[in-house]
Parts: C-alpha cells; structure tokens; sequence
C-alpha cells in the first residue's frame, strides 16, 4: 500500500528509515534545511524538499511545511522519526486530514500518553504499578503540595507532565525546599513545551531504567520485545544502554512484558513504542512513561531479537497488517550494547562540540554497527542536538560485548570535533559497570572522568596521528615530532586522536594506523 514515504527529519534515524525503505522497495523524500543542504540524507532520498531555515522552530518544527512537502511529492505516508514532530498529536491529526499515513500511534493514545499525569491515571486505571505520587498539584494551592508531600515522603520529585529530555524535574530533599522546586519546574515546562503542569512522585532510589519495545497494530494484538537497561545517564540523558539487562530475570522479563502489553491496550496503541520503568533492587518496578515512537537505542533490540526490523514492522502495522508473532517467546538472543556518540568534550564538563568532520574512520568486524550521519567535509549544524552517530556491538555474552565495544571504540576515528569515546572507554573500564552494579543515579555520584596523563610519551605520537589522518600535514614526520606550522585545526584534530591513543607507525608501505593499548 505504501510506495512513497516522507521522512520527517534528518541526520542518522532519516538515513534508518531510508535503509528499510530501499529493502522495500519504498521511495522516500527528504526534508532539510539550510544547513542541511549537503546532508547524507538528503543525498540518499529519492527526493528532497527544502523546508527553511536552520532553527528547528523555522523548519522541522513546522507541520504546514510538512504536509506541503508531502503533497508536493506524491508521499503516501510520514515517518517521523524520534525528536521533532515525532509526538505531536497535532501533526498526526494534520496528517490524517491530508489523507497521508502517519506511521505513528493514533493522536487519541498519543494524548493520552503524552502528559505524564494522564498517563500515570490511565496506567493506574489497567492495573499498571506505578510509583506513589500526587497527580493534581497546582502553582496556587501549596498547602495541598504541602500535605501530599509528607504522604508521599522525601525525597521526592517535582515533575513536569510535559516534561522530556531531563527538562521539568526537581528533586526535593525537605518540605522547606518544594515550593521553589515546583516554581522552578513549571516554569521550565512552560517555556519548553508550554504547559506548566506538575505533579510530585515518591524518589526511587537506587533504581533502574528498565524500558519494554512494544508494536502494536490495529487489530489489538501486541507485540513486546523484552528489555533494554538505559540506567547510565547524566543529567537524566541516556548515554549507554544493552539488551538485554543483567538484573532482569526471565521471571521479571515476562511481568515488565505483561505490563507494557496492558499499557498499549489501555488506550488503543498502535505502532512502535516504548514504555519505561523504574527497578529498585528487589525486582518491583513502577510505570514511567511510555515513549509513543521509535527510540534511540531500538537497534540494541533488534540485534537481541533475531534481527528483527522494527522500522519494517512500523511500516507493515502503519499498513494495516497484523504484528507478527504475537506470543513469540521473551528469549533475548547474545547481548547487545548502544554508545551514543556525542559532539561534546569529556575533558571540559562535557561542553558540546561542533564543527567540521576532518577525517572519519567507521569500524567494522562482525557484530559491529555504526548508525550516523558523518562524512567527511560535513559541518555539524549548532542547531541541532549533540548526537553524532550511534556504535552498537553483539556478541553472545555481556562480557564479549564490552570487549567487543571497547574495541570498536578504539577503531572509530573523528577528527574534527570533540567526542565523548573516552568517557565510554572509561565507562566500559569501570568496574560497577563490568559488574553491572549501577542505577540512574550511579554516574553522577560514583564516576569520575580520568584525565589524560601530562607528558605521556603516547600523546606526541598521537599528536602526529590525528594530523597525518586528517590529511594535515605538508611537511616531513618523524617519530619525534611533526610540521605544524600554519596548519588549519591543528590543535582540535591531534588532541582528538590523542585523547582516543591512536598512533602511526611507520612500515615498509608508509603510515600505517594503530592503537596504543590502555
């Protein structure tokens, strides 16, 4: 039914989604903006409409330009990807008056699931656990915030109903502090997603992330894909998540699977989605909040799950078709790990980092996967989030995909901008997360980012790496320093490599990359 699909954003989901299209024999058009001119997506559709500006507000924000876009080129259905339009039940709506599939959830389950005081009511409703809390707080009413606090007990969370991306949410430690904290919260979901609703829950702590991949289609079967543990974050942001995860037992495994199959039909799901628990250490998990979209980290998923395609499987529901398999059984198959890839520095409190791609080299080997956007001569736009590409490994225990990451970490080279690898090499070093002894809060208050050694005799080689990689050098190069005069970003490329420990070694057929071990 469908042959034509536009894509509702950029960078690496565009190019996902453009992969599956090609398998299926499905043209796809692109929307870009200005300073996404060049990009790989763009490139690789089969079409491409220009939508405005850089700001997303200006461009991948504005559903009229969408819908145009589509109509312009004959699309018979809209991907959204995750970010952007992606949850917007106006967009679907939009969508659906044009006559145009959104490969999505229905707006109805989208609202309902949208706001996380609807959605704890309706999850409360299907017999979903939730975490204790208070849904109907308001700015003007503290004496009940009051009350409902010392029923609930500290700590606790002043949370945003609108609230994402770690934007919303104040812990609060005593009563004397809750109602700056509620200030301060609505507030920040006013001006984010422009709705200041809160509400309080009770702080789980330690506690896991544990999230469900759900598909659901529109004849009410639901299919559920196990778990992925998504507990290292900073500032409430995912950096690192597995399939499956190794405080989950198969008798855990088949309840958390329970509870999202009567999460979706709480409210008539379709299409992907993802809903998110809390764990203590006791097994007892709580509902989240459900993620009505494709996720970041599906990849680690599909890899555990036979290698599935779950962007096939949106397209196949979005069409009408039945989920397939439905009662498969919940066995996750080897193990498989997620690093997101940022522009950002490590060394320097994480600050982000932009700019041209000098050099990329991807790795390979089997089991090894690089979802991103990168090529040489991009310009990584400032408008858009830090993500720059997304290294995913399987092997057939925990322990092989760490290792099996850790070297693929060393094998991937950006010259350019400053990426967050070490922290992972780092991360995958650390012995908690080895053990798997770690929860939401374990990065923030047990791991410290090492700092590269001063005058280690591994840095002027890798000083000397990161230019020959990035086509820097005019000069001669020797094993004890290199010709740096007047060479553009310099500074920026070599610390690059020396901050992977990648060096050059000199062989019978001239420069050759290696790494230096750790």
């Amino acid at each position: 039914m469908i042959k034509r699909i536009l894509i509702a954003n950029r960078g690496e989901i565009a190019l996902r989604v453009q992969r599956t299209c090609r398998e299926l024999g499905i043209e796809t058009v692109a929307v870009y903006s200005d300073p996404d001119r060049n990009a790989l997506h763009v490139r690789n559709a089969d079409y491409a409409v220009h939508i405005g500006p850089g700001p997303a507000l200006e461009s991948y924000l504005v559903i009229d330009k969408i819908i145009a876009a589509a109509k312009a080129t004959g699309a018979d259905a809209i991907h959204p990807g995750y970010g952007f339009l992606s949850e917007n039940a106006e967009f679907v709506e939009a969508c659906v008056a044009a006559g145009i599939i959104f490969i999505g959830p229905p707006a109805d389950a989208m609202r309902a699931l949208g706001g996380k005081v609807s959605g704890r009511k309706l999850m409360e409703a299907a017999g979903v656990p939730i975490v204790p809390g208070a849904n109907d707080i308001t700015l003007d009413d503290f004496a009940t915030a009051h009350r409902e606090a010392a029923r609930i007990g500290f700590p606790l969370l002043v949370k945003a109903s609108a609230g994402g991306g770690g934007r919303g949410i104040r812990l609060v430690e005593r009563d004397e502090d809750l109602e700056n904290a509620m200030r301060a919260s609505a507030g920040e979901a006013a001006t984010s997603f422009k709705d200041a609703t809160i509400f309080l829950e009770k702080y789980v702590s330690p506690a896991r992330h544990i999230e469900v991949q759900i598909v659901a289609d529109r004849h009410g079967n639901v299919r559920a894909f196990g778990e992925r543990e998504c507990s290292i974050q900073r500032r409430n942001q995912k950096l690192l998540e597995e399939a499956p995860s190794i405080a989950v037992t198969p008798e855990i495994r088949k309840r958390l699977c329970d509870a999202a199959i009567a999460a979706a039909k709480s409210c008539g799901y379709q299409n992907a989605g993802t809903v998110e628990f809390l764990m203590d250490r006791d097994g007892n998990f709580y509902f989240l909040e459900v993620n009505a979209r494709l996720q970041v980290e599906h990849p680690v998923t599909e890899l555990v799950y036979g290698g599935v395609d779950l962007v096939a499987m949106q397209i196949a529901v979005a069409s009408g078709e039945p989920v397939p398999d439905p009662d498969a059984p919940l066995n996750p198959i080897g193990w498989a790990i997620e690093c997101r890839i940022n522009g950002e520095d490590p060394f320097n409190n994480f600050a982000p980092s932009v700019g041209l791609i000098d050099f990329i080299d991807v790795p390979a080997g089997p089991g090894v996967r690089f979802d991103t956007m990168l090529f040489e001569g991009l310009d990584v736009p400032v408008f858009y989030d830090s993500l720059l590409g997304k290294l995913i490994v399987w092997a057939e225990t925990r322990e092989r995909a760490v290792e099996r990451m850790k070297r693929a970490l060393r094998d991937l080279i950006i010259s350019g901008p400053q990426t967050n690898v070490p922290f992972h090499l780092a991360l995958l070093d650390h012995p908690d997360f080895q053990s798997g002894d770690f929860a939401t809060n374990w990065l923030e208050q047990h791991f410290t980012m090492p700092q590269p050694a001063e005058g280690d005799p591994r840095l002027e080689q890798a000083l000397i790496a990161g230019a020959v990689a990035a086509n820097l050098i005019g000069g001669a190069v020797s094993s004890t320093g290199a010709t740096a005069a007047g060479l553009p970003r310099w500074t920026q490329a070599s610390r690059s490599m020396a901050r992977r420990g990648i060096r050059i070694e000199e062989g019978t057929r001239g420069w050759r990359r290696g790494t230096v071990s750790r």
